[in-house]
């Protein structure tokens, strides 16, 4: 360790601080060597600060620490020391400080209120803990009141109160009803951050008597309910049916039915409040108005910005929250309430102190004898905290003196320390907000040098490459290392080595030369030690013939050489490779010393062929490819699949093998090549049949292996070029001894499936795998990057298991490890999970839109921070709506659209845009979880495009040269309409089209009368609308100008049909025919006599119609009308409004289709026989179309 030299008083400080980094020695993480040191304690884990306990369970308060000796552990509580020994309730665990109070047998918890302190001390020192602060949480009931009902006017404003009972921790409050569901919460009805429900205006559906306040404490997991409250809405329509009769109409619905009221805050009240917040806080601003309609709240900060990505909108935007807030957020914020009425404001002073926080902790010193070192300890606050120190606890300025120690404000300088100045010293950072405690030790150590590197290790490298020598030591003044190559040899110096501060010496190239024995020696002024190892320099490993392309014909075989060259003390392994990957179990492939051999070749073994050659120090590789060809053709013979093998036969029974020989079917013509072996497993799984092995076609016996506790039966099926045989007959039976598993279960996965959870999955093992009964699984988890021990439990044979009270999203390492009753299997790998996702907490910042044309925009935004995500994350999404028409100017119903784009891109397209639009965009990030925060809302605009066709053309009122025009504008205009054009040609009887007119139109014309045209004409017309953009789709339509009157009366005399002799000669037949079809309908319906009907009207002396009868739904009796009137529309129906067929049998729907059926003199219906005489106009704006007989009956009265 270098001395420091003399400096002058003034200067020291400066000095010791600059030289603390080269004074204090690292220790190394060496496990022996740290038992053997000593060392001042050091608290590892202790109870938080405040700690609010249940008090219904035993209170553990933590107090964990390590040092050399071990320390003992003592606790104050409220300044005096604890003896706890007096306690029969409270237990220290042993080889710890933890106290154990034992609640749950008898003890009171607020009997052990209080402020704890722990000590943990040894012969080097003492360190303390934080002052823990015990508190039993406590859930007070409701205090009972009574609660008047509220009767408030539609409109007005309304504010319940929930007050809920003091509690430890405060509850969290939430309104619910009778039924336990949530009451709706909208802009409109809300619940502020103390509790209380607001209405900004009540409405009739605000009427209910079940409006309960519940606060739940979460630390005593219980709830409380507040008695319900009743509220009563009077609509303005009710109270003007109450005193209509003293008021005249016009004061009746003269006036509004409901007043509107510009908005007016009811929480803060008065237009100025103050805030305190603490940095690193969450900062909430609320603001609720009163008002119809609903006001809109608005947020701004008085001469400043609102921070980006920390600024979030909560309660409808009534709530201003702004996470982790520093003293830069100090200053006005301003919520504004709006609606078409008027504003009411509101600006909160926010200022942001600060609790101390750290800016340099003081850092553990390990000096030797003699020499020099500073803590230093600095933090900051506001107010500024005032730093004090300790000496084991005890405040410096009453601690024993020790010369080398001299206190400067924040700053302890040690100088020419001696063992005795070894003490642990604490730092206490405390303003009026909280405190900081820092515990840091100085241990002085006076320690001769130490070698940890192994002493002869030998380290082996290949030339040309670098060579790493360590030299690990530790010493007490800090050793000085020095190299020496050969027993005898001079200290190494110069370019060609590299000492690096570990002590290590590097030889960036090492050559056959470099092969010998080196010496580290390590030196302080408490002596000298030194290590020698070993270095050996090998010569690389070559391949001096490397495999070559081949062709070769199908059935031929083909050699590759792969000759190497290598360091006579390295054994070589020679791996082959096809295409990249295992050769395949087939005999035909036979590997030599320098080459690989393939026999019988056939188109499955066209491939790449590597060679592969590796030493414990190098490896070197190769390829070639192989291509086969078709062989020449052979003569056509029978080839079919081969007949089963038989005789089946166990021999060589082991407890993990067995040997299986069996006797080949025929091949018929065609080789067998393979045989492949399948087992059941009776005890696990009877009658499922699994692969076991392949063997080549020349084997008939085979070696195989087995698990424990399998009942083993096998059979053997025959491959050959052709296809597979059927399976031989099983062989015996054969039960193999249980034993300890030999697998773990695979495919081992964590994947939190809510926030706070960590579901352990995996595939379980079969059967077969258990390797004997009680198949059971150790499940271990920790969380990763964190030194904590491991978490196991041991679970049935399921697939799962579920870890609750995780951290959101962290990586945890977790393995599952098999075992049964005969022990575990082999230690299992592990893998990385992650705890449940939450959804993300800030939305992207920096949206910008770019129009590309009128349809199609282009979207940019600032992917968010990778920690907020709190999840895996999977993209973005943008939202994306139409405000409204720029042409048009009216509001539509929004109909939001979504596109996601995958991974963390920062842009994306939104196509089928409408031109001519304003639009809105907001961009959210999604991870597993769902969606984060929306981004403040974009708005941009398309441009115009071309309209789309116009809604109609009609054409009316043709006279013989003129006809009239009549059109809609277009549905989207896309833009400004500038005109309209029409083209029109005329078309002959042979279809050819005329020459065309084009005739352009004002935009705000919606008719023409088009003049001068030619009579008896059919013409074509084309429109379509233009903006500045161009021209729309077009429609079209044909109409014709009437004929000259005077030539129409020429052709009426030219062709008369009435007067033609083979029309009147038709007519006539026709009328003889229908006169004789009469005469046999009413012949056949004399023969039939009275109807039943007929029957029934005879029985009535009664004329008007019976009405339904109630009982059955059916209609009562009728008899003839005076008049026989026809069914008339809007008579009344029965009670239940419906006639159905089933209802009676003799119902009119199986018989008449329409109204124009009457009834003729005896009841029966003609409906069916006779046509309609006349035509009776349609009246009002009722169908022309006539009922169908179902409501005809309906009209009955």
């Amino acid at each position: 360790m270098m001395r420091k030299k003399s400096v002058s008083a003034s200067k020291a400080s400066l000095v010791l601080f600059l030289c603390q980094m080269i004074s204090a020695l690292e220790v190394p993480l060496d496990s022996k060597l740290l038992e053997e040191l000593s060392q001042p304690p050091t608290i590892t884990q202790q109870s938080p600060k405040d700690y609010i306990v249940d008090p219904r369970e035993n209170i553990v308060i933590q107090c964990e620490a390590k040092g050399k000796p071990p320390p003992s552990f003592s606790w104050t509580r409220n300044g005096t020391h604890f003896d706890i020994d007096k306690d029969a309730q409270v237990t220290m665990k042993p080889n710890s400080g933890t106290l154990v109070i034992n609640i749950m047998n008898g003890g009171k918890a607020e009997a052990y209120e209080g402020v704890y302190q722990c000590t943990a001390r040894n012969e080097r020192g003492a360190a303390i803990s934080n002052n823990i602060v015990i508190r039993p949480s406590r859930s007070p009931l409701w205090t009972k009141e009574k609660l008047e009902p509220n009767q408030v006017r539609e409109g007005d404003s309304l504010v319940l109160h929930c007050r809920p009972p003091v509690g430890l921790p405060p509850p969290i409050i939430f309104w619910m009803d009778n039924a336990f569901q949530r009451l709706p919460q909208s802009e409109r009805v809300s619940q502020g951050l103390n509790g209380d429900l607001y209405f900004s205006n009540v409405q009739p559906e605000d009427t209910r008597e079940d409006y309960i306040c519940y606060a739940r404490f979460n630390h005593t997991q219980t709830i409380q309910q507040k008695q319900p409250i009743s509220v009563k809405v009077f609509s303005m329509d009710s109270l003007n049916d109450t005193i209509a009769a003293n008021l005249s109409d016009t004061d009746i619905y003269g006036a509004k039915p409901v007043t509107e009221r510009q908005p007016v805050l009811l929480t803060p009240t008065g237009s100025t409040s103050t805030k305190v917040e603490l940095r690193g806080n969450v900062l909430l601003l609320e603001c609720i108005a009163a008002g119809l309609p609903t006001p809109v709240i608005r947020w701004i900060k008085e001469g400043g910005e609102l921070p980006a990505n920390r600024t979030f909108f909560e309660n409808f935007k009534k709530t201003l929250k702004i996470i982790d807030v520093s003293e830069a957020d100090s200053g006005n914020y301003k919520c504004i309430a709006r609606n078409i009425l008027g504003s009411a404001h509101h600006v909160i002073s926010v200022t942001v102190k600060a609790a101390p926080y750290w800016i340099t902790a003081p850092r553990n010193l390990v000096l030797s004898p003699g020499e020099d070192g500073t803590l230093i300890c600095r933090a900051n606050g506001n107010p500024k905290p005032n730093i004090s120190w300790l000496a084991n606890g005890v405040p410096i300025a009453i601690a024993p003196e020790d010369p080398s120690r001299k206190v400067d404000g924040d700053t302890i300088i040690f100088s020419h320390v001696q063992e005795r100045s070894s003490a642990v010293y604490q730092c206490n950072a405390s303003n009026e907000y909280g405190y900081l405690l820092a515990n840091a030790f100085v241990n002085v150590l006076a320690e001769p040098p130490r070698i940890l590197t192994s002493a002869n290790k030998l380290y082996q490298v290949i030339s040309d490459s670098p060579a790493l020598l360590d030299c690990a030591y530790f010493g007490s003044p800090k050793p000085e290392i020095e190299w020496f190559k050969g027993v005898k040899g001079s200290i190494l110096r110069g370019n060609e080595y590299i000492f690096h501060d570990n002590g290590t010496l590097e030889i960036p190239v090492a050559q056959k030369d470099s092969t010998g024995t080196y010496t580290c020696v390590a030196r302080n002024e408490l002596g000298k030690i030194q290590n020698e190892v070993q270095l050996e320099v090998k010569d690389p490993t070559m391949i001096i013939k490397q495999p070559e392309y081949k062709v070769v014909q199908r059935y031929g075989h083909v050699s590759f050489e792969c000759i190497i060259k290598h360091d006579s003390t390295l054994l070589p392994t020679v791996i082959w490779l096809k295409d990249n990957d295992e050769l395949p179990d087939d005999e035909r492939f036979l590997v030599g010393k320098d080459n690989l051999t393939i026999m019988n070749v056939t188109d499955r073994d066209d491939g790449t062929y590597t060679c592969i050659v590796n030493t414990t120090l190098d490896s070197v590789s190769a390829s070639a490819v192989l291509t086969v060809v078709a062989a020449p053709p052979t003569p056509a013979i029978i080839y079919a699949r081969p007949n089963p093998p038989f005789d089946l036969e166990l021999t060589g029974q082991l407890e993990r093998s067995v040997e299986l020989s069996w006797i080949p079917g025929d091949e018929n013509n065609s080789p067998i090549t393979n045989f492949v072996i399948e087992y059941e497993d009776g005890l696990h799984e009877p009658g499922v049949w699994h692969y076991q092995t392949e063997v080549p076609g020349t084997q008939t016996t085979v070696q195989l292996k087995l698990s424990p506790y399998v009942n083993y039966s096998f059979r053997v099926i025959a491959v050959n070029e052709i296809g597979r045989s059927q399976p031989s007959e099983p062989s015996e039976q054969y039960l193999t001894k249980s034993a300890n598993p030999d697998e773990n279960p695979s495919n081992v996965q964590g994947i939190g499936s809510e926030p706070d959870n960590l579901v352990i999955t995996w595939e379980s093992l079969k059967g077969f795998q258990s390797n004997g009964p009680g198949l059971q699984y150790k499940v271990s988890w920790r969380q990763k990057d964190v030194d904590d021990e491991w978490t196991s439990v041991i679970v049935a044979n399921v697939s799962k298991y579920i870890v609750s009270g995780t951290p959101t999203f962290v990586p945890y390492e977790i393995k599952v490890q098999a075992l049964n009753d005969l022990g575990y299997a082999p230690e299992p790998s592990e893998v990385i999970g992650h705890s449940g996702e939450d959804l993300p907490m800030v939305a992207p910042g920096n949206v910008q839109v770019h129009v590309v044309n009128s349809t199609l925009a282009k979207v940019h935004w600032d992917p968010v921070p990778l920690k907020t995500v709190r999840g895996h994350l999977q993209g973005y999404k943008v939202y994306y709506w139409k405000v409204q028409s720029l042409s048009r100017r009216s509001r539509r119903h929004v109909e939001k659209k979504i596109l996601t784009f995958r991974g963390n891109k920062t842009f994306g397209m939104l196509p089928g845009l409408e031109p001519y639009s304003s639009y809105k965009l907001n961009v959210r990030v999604v991870n597993g979880k769902g969606e984060g925060p929306a981004s403040p809302d974009k708005v941009f605009k398309t441009p115009e495009g071309v309209p789309s066709s116009p809604s109609f053309l009609k054409i009316t009122n043709p006279t013989l040269d003129s006809l009239t025009l009549e059109w809609g504008s277009p549905t989207h205009p896309n833009g400004v309409l500038t005109s309209y054009i029409l083209k029109f040609q005329p078309i002959n009887n042979t279809h050819e089209l005329g020459p065309l007119v084009e005739i352009r139109i004002p935009a705000n014309e919606s008719s023409l009368i088009l003049k001068n045209l030619n009579y008896s004409t059919r013409y074509k017309f084309y429109f379509n609308a233009q903006t500045s953009v161009g021209s729309g789709s077009q429609i079209t339509e044909e109409a014709v100008t009437i004929m000259d009157e005077g030539k129409m009366a020429m052709a009426s005399r030219q062709v008369d049909i009435a007067t033609q002799g083979w029309f009147i000669g038709l007519m006539c037949a026709v009328a003889l025919l229908i006169l004789i079809l009469l005469i046999v309908c009413f012949i056949r319906r004399n023969k039939g006599g009275k109807y039943p009907v007929k029957e029934k009207e005879d029985a009535h002396a009664d004329p008007e119609i019976q009405p339904m009868k109630e009982d059955d739904g059916t209609f009562g009796e009728y008899s003839d009308a005076e008049d026989h009137k026809p069914l008339k529309k809007g008579s009344r129906t029965p009670s239940d409004r419906t006639v159905k067929k089933e209802d009676s049998d003799d119902s009119l729907v199986d018989y008449g289709e329409g109204v124009n059926g009457q009834f003729n003199e005896d009841g029966s219906f003609i409906g069916q026989y006779s046509g309609k005489k006349e035509k009776e106009p349609a009246e009002g704006n009722e169908s022309s179309e006539a009922p169908s007989p179902v409501n005809a009956m309906n009209s009955f009265v």
